[in-house]
């Protein structure tokens, strides 16, 4: 729901779901593995595991960076959220950051 709300209103946003880029019932490890080897910044909602695994990742490895959502965030919020992070920072900006969201 929210990349098609995002997509909608700024089309320009490169965004892959879990889905399309092959990650759904991955280990968080892997996750961000993929995520750092594609150069992407990751998208989550998953606040009870990430932080901790992205915490070990950037330990040994460098990372795009991490925006979490929460669930209970609404949609439109969030993705008015991503759209303005996607337009107000350049990529180096979240190297090895992670923010959970609202900002």
């Amino acid at each position: 729901m929210i990349l098609l709300a995002v997509a909608r209103q700024e089309p320009a946003v490169d965004f892959r779901s879990a889905a399309e880029a092959g990650l759904v019932a991955l280990a968080d490890k892997e996750v961000l593995a993929f995520a750092a080897e594609a150069g992407r910044v990751l998208v989550s909602h998953d606040l009870k595991t990430m932080p901790r695994h992205f915490g070990e990742f950037v330990q040994s490895s460098q990372s795009p960076g991490a925006l979490l959502i929460p669930q209970r965030l609404p949609v439109p919020e969030a993705a008015e959220q991503l759209i303005m992070i996607w337009a107000a920072s350049d990529p180096e900006e979240w190297v090895n950051r992670i923010c959970v969201l609202p900002l």
